[in-house]
């Protein structure tokens, strides 16, 4: 058998064997995750928003565990997206995914990092926000495609929360 020949069927073995094993953890990672709860429904008609910027939906997490992407509704894939900021929540139109909307009153943190979810970029270039989804608290990641917009986002997101009633429940005598 020529080297070549054989050289290149081994080479493309491997790649079926990683593409399987790839193709095997996602299956896995979404049996895991089987008990994230349904999303929020896309309101019909949104309104106007406060804000809005063009950008990157990097990917929804495990709060606080950038690494652990959660696969179930689509949300660990990275798309282009728009954020829009209403009062009543936040709405990413996420190109070739479902679009995802966050009722005010299950956000409960906005931030900037540099990275999540194999997405890294200059000091506080992403907005992240934290949020609750049924039993479990998420982080979503946004990159703006113009600097000048995160600012504007930032602010609308902070002063959102601020405003919202809280949704996820708390123990009255213990303030949890």
């Amino acid at each position: 058998m020529d080297t070549k020949l054989l050289t290149g069927l081994i080479t493309a073995a491997l790649i079926a064997v990683v593409l399987v094993m790839i193709w095997a953890g996602w299956r896995n990672r979404l049996r895991r995750q089987a008990d994230v709860g349904r999303l929020p429904d896309v309101p019909e008609a949104p309104g106007v928003p406060l804000v809005g910027a063009d950008g990157q939906y990097v990917a929804s997490t495990t709060a606080g565990d950038w690494l652990d992407r959660i696969a179930v509704h689509r949300l660990g894939i990275r798309t282009n997206a728009v954020l829009s900021v209403y009062p009543h929540g936040v709405l990413f139109d996420r190109t070739g995914a479902p679009a995802l909307y966050i009722p005010a009153g299950s956000l409960t943190a906005v931030r900037q990092e540099s990275g999540m979810a194999g997405k890294f970029v200059e000091k506080d270039g992403l907005l992240v926000l934290t949020w609750d989804l049924g039993t479990h608290e998420l982080d979503t990641g946004f990159r703006t495609r113009r600097a000048a917009d995160k600012d504007a986002l930032y602010d609308s997101l902070q002063q959102l929360i601020a405003a919202a009633p809280q949704e996820h429940s708390q123990d009255p005598q213990s303030g949890k």
